[in-house]
């Protein structure tokens, strides 16, 4: 199979989760096990869904979705934003599952940044701050994480875990941080605490330099899993109706151009569309809100309500245009899209007095992002029948379909009529 990297060209939700747990099991057919899943963007706000064979079922965070295949390893890059509080509550839904060597198969990069208790009650205080304008946020300190780090040289990172001296410091001048910045932002655990659970989880993970990803491409197939999605992405979403993180290839590119590897790109998308919480959502319709209800995902206290709309190929262009394009489409959710006949495809938007079928792009610009959100907001959908889904989606995106999901398990996915383009192993 080659290395791959799973990315979702929606607003996130789109299914990465259950198209890694497939590539990893024995269902995927390949003749070369999978040996690792990468997770190379976002942190504990992840939220990728994967139903076993046997009916149990787990939110992937942090571990890779392929971890209930036996032997794959998961590997958290630099990339990542470290939850050790987090990470601890998924390693004991994992064991109650029956998955009791999580934690045994899991390296994790020294100079990965943490997500703190401290960081967590900002990201809350702030978007409480903003009312009816929140931007959509998981509260789980993503972006303050992020942002803390562009502002502050001695933000805590995962290898600080192995200096306890080092590790108080940098958390009391965080802690400051959040009291000076949100004094009325309520009460956060004593530094001494986070401390101790943080040195406990050194103890307990192994903690790696980057050269440690350069061996572990060589051992066999990788997957690299992103989280959230392209449309969300911190330079080329809908601004302020982002992430801070980038979304696209180009995190899981860099880390494998460091270890002279490469890896089919492959884009993931709903044979319609969802938004979780606020921002521009063109093809959003409340009948289908209404008809369509995910087990999985519903309103949640930050981020918001789950919202369902119909497939738009304006946006899902655009997010193949601002990641370069991919090598094959993974589709999910086509037995919904079967089930649905009034389903449809939106092939251009009505916006500003003209018919646009393509978004323009550009380098990271956010007053230009900010202005595309304004008018994506005053923009009308032009809509045909959605027809069948998988060839509508190949013949709209000029890209091909190499897996077709039909409902949650690994075994519920069947490739493609163009797979080769995977299965080439690469670019």
């Amino acid at each position: 199979m080659g290395h791959v990297i799973v990315v979702d060209l929606g607003f996130g939700d789109a299914g990465k989760g259950t198209v890694v747990d497939h590539l990893c099991s024995a269902a995927s057919g390949t003749t070369s096990p999978v040996a690792a899943v990468v997770r190379f963007n976002g942190g504990a706000q992840a939220a990728h869904n994967v139903v076993a064979a046997d009916g149990r079922h787990h939110t992937f965070a942090q571990f890779g979705s392929g971890t209930f295949t036996p032997g794959v390893r998961t590997h958290l890059s630099r990339s990542m934003l470290v939850d050790p509080l987090a990470l601890a509550a998924e390693a004991d839904h994992l064991r109650a599952l029956g998955v009791h060597d999580a934690l045994d198969r899991l390296t994790v990069d020294r100079d990965a940044l943490l997500t703190t208790p401290y960081h967590r009650a900002a990201n809350r205080a702030r978007e409480s701050a903003r009312g009816a304008a929140r931007h959509g946020s998981c509260g789980m300190g993503i972006g303050e994480t992020a942002s803390y780090a562009l502002a502050h040289d001695e933000a805590p990172r995962v290898g600080d875990c192995l200096s306890p001296a080092r590790l108080r410091r940098r958390l009391t001048a965080l802690r400051d941080w959040y009291q000076d910045t949100f004094p009325s932002g309520g009460e956060v655990p004593d530094v001494g605490a986070c401390a101790d659970a943080f040195t406990a989880f050194a103890e307990r993970v192994e903690i790696v330099s980057s050269s440690h990803l350069h061996g572990l491409l060589r051992t066999g197939n990788v997957v690299f899993e992103g989280a959230q999605g392209v449309l969300l992405d911190e330079w080329h979403g809908f601004h302020p109706y982002t992430t801070w993180s980038t979304t696209t290839f180009v995190n899981a590119e860099t880390l494998l151009a460091e270890a002279g590897e490469s890896a089919a790109r492959l884009g993931v998308l709903r044979a319609y569309a969802t938004r979780h919480g606020p921002g521009p959502f063109v093809t959003e319709d409340p009948a289908l809100t209404a008809d369509l209800p995910d087990r999985h995902n519903g309103t949640g206290r930050w981020q918001g309500a789950f919202r369902v709309g119909h497939l738009d190929a304006v946006a899902l262009r655009y997010a193949l245009d601002v990641s370069g394009g991919v090598d094959g489409l993974a589709v999910t959710h086509l037995d919904v899209a079967g089930a649905r006949p009034d389903l449809r495809v939106c092939l251009a938007y009505e916006m500003d007095g003209e018919r646009v079928g393509r978004l323009e792009t550009g380098p990271p610009d956010l007053d230009r992002q900010a202005a595309l959100t304004r008018r994506l907001l005053r923009a009308r959908p032009v809509y045909a029948p959605l027809g069948r889904a998988a060839e509508t989606i190949e013949d709209v995106l000029r890209a091909p379909v190499v897996l077709r999901s039909h409902g949650p398990t690994a075994a519920a996915k069947r490739p493609g009529r163009l797979r080769t383009a995977i299965d080439l192993g690469g670019r």
